[in-house]
């Protein structure tokens, strides 16, 4: 093969890779988002019916942590497949498990129909979801990053993020005309189902996008060479612990989605905090931030070649920790044009420090060997972790209560400090080449000669 095909061939890998991560990530998301909305705007009505709307709101949102809970069992089982099995078939498999669950959701029956299986019913499915979803980011970011060319890993990674915030506004934009032109009383009975019989798209589209993707060399290299690990899991304990541990205090960040998406859609659509926006006004919130978030990925991934992984993770922490508070003081004080402006500066923009650095900054933490597993497990635990504050947030700031702004916004800045404190401790590997990542004393490449790397792949890819 000569040195041109060659190098086209990588590119076009590069490309069909990022572009399986990047659609994978969306049809994914799309499904686990149309349930978080769900679960904030009409679940508390049809599976949850209560005298106190206390009561039904925190065992509804609870319901969508409990997709975060199945979270690290998902890990485990999808991890180990994606180190042992290869990570386009662990991708695969997500989508099938994702697709075919949420499906199920929309063909549930509710609470006046069945009674109390309707919400066991809805519980069952939940864990479904969170068990495929686990496996999905840790799985596209590898397959991502161990096809990008070197100095190019976190613009090609970042991709994966960008698809779960494109993911987030498709199942908002299905959301918006049915609650905007259905009556409720027909959007309660059967509009709500209809983003999640549309999964059966995602069954098919996302099936056909991935098998066209081959698997990664490196993966490649270890399977012909028995490098394999038969138990990934204890691997990746005994030697990455350390990093584990950082990844999972750094994917506490995921409080921010938490406040905008999910806490701030019941606090601002709920009857019992009584600000009594209406729905269809309040999904616009997160759909423009997460349309400004979709361009700022790339530019930010791009920037962490740069100047490094570490600092946009920081600053991205620690910003939009405190613009929590101006958010949800917006949202208080019924101000839709400050809640919208506090959304695109603290989702849009801020958290995309961290949002669109972590797919290549997590797995370079690790060795190939056990990349998949290591950073599931560990980013796994964390979401679980923040998953639980929607209904932590309910519980603490119910209808009624004063200072909610405050009270919500203090944990969730107390949650992006420690997230910030573990990006700080952590190793700094954007100029370690692609087959020393995981190796505590691997050397990175000089600077200036890893500029001018880049500079040369950055040729590379205009050239073909």
């Amino acid at each position: 093969m000569s040195d041109s095909h060659s190098a086209s061939h990588k590119a076009s890998q590069t490309k069909k890779a990022t572009a399986s991560g990047w659609i994978g990530s969306v049809l994914e998301y799309y499904d686990f988002f149309i349930y978080a909305t769900a679960a904030s705007l009409i679940f508390p009505q049809i599976f949850f019916p209560s005298t106190d709307p206390k009561i039904a709101i925190v065992a509804s949102l609870a319901t969508y942590g409990v997709g975060y809970v199945a979270r690290p069992i998902g890990a485990i089982f999808l991890g180990h497949w994606g180190d042992t099995h290869g990570r386009k078939q662990v991708l695969i498999l997500c989508m099938f498990l994702m697709g075919f669950s949420t499906l199920a959701v929309g063909l549930l029956p509710t609470y006046s129909q069945v009674g109390f299986l309707a919400p066991v019913l809805l519980v069952v499915l939940r864990l479904m979801q969170g068990f495929a979803v686990a496996g999905e980011i840790s799985g596209a970011s590898s397959m991502i990053l161990e096809h990008a060319p070197f100095g190019r890993r976190g613009y090609y990674a970042s991709f994966t993020l960008q698809g779960v915030q494109a993911g987030q506004i498709l199942a908002a934009a299905i959301f918006l005309p049915l609650a905007h032109f259905l009556p409720n009383e027909d959007f309660n009975a059967w509009g709500w189902r209809i983003p999640f019989l549309l999964s059966f798209l995602v069954i098919i589209v996302g099936f056909y996008i991935r098998r066209e993707v081959e698997e990664t060399p490196i993966f490649a290299e270890e399977q012909a060479h028995g490098k394999v690990p038969r138990m990934p899991i204890v691997q990746a304990f005994s030697e990455s612990w350390r990093d584990m541990l950082r990844v999972a205090c750094m994917a506490l960040m995921n409080v921010i989605p938490v406040v905008t998406t999910i806490f701030g859609a019941a606090y601002a659509v709920q009857a019992g905090y009584g600000i009594g926006i209406d729905k269809s006004i309040y999904l616009w919130i997160p759909v423009i931030g997460n349309c400004v978030a979709v361009v700022v990925i790339p530019m930010v991934g791009n920037l962490s070649d740069r100047i490094g992984r570490r600092l946009p993770v920081i600053v991205g922490a620690l910003g939009s920790g405190l613009l929590s508070f101006g958010y949800l003081y917006a949202i208080s004080v019924k101000n839709v044009p400050l809640a919208v402006g506090m959304s695109i500066l603290m989702w849009g923009v801020v958290y995309q420090g961290y949002n669109a650095v972590f797919p290549s900054f997590f797995p370079e933490l690790f060795p190939a060997r056990t990349r998949v597993t290591a950073m599931a497990i560990a980013q796994n635990v964390g979401t679980m972790v923040t998953a639980l504050l929607p209904a932590l947030f309910a519980f603490v700031a119910p209808p009624g209560s004063v200072d909610i702004p405050m009270t919500v916004g203090s944990i969730a800045f107390a949650v992006t400090l420690i997230a910030a404190i573990a990006a700080w401790t952590s190793r700094e590997n954007s100029r370690i080449a692609l087959h020393d990542l995981g190796n505590p004393n691997a050397a990175p490449l000089p600077e200036s000669q890893y500029a001018e790397r880049r500079q040369y792949t950055l040729r590379e890819a205009k050239a073909v």
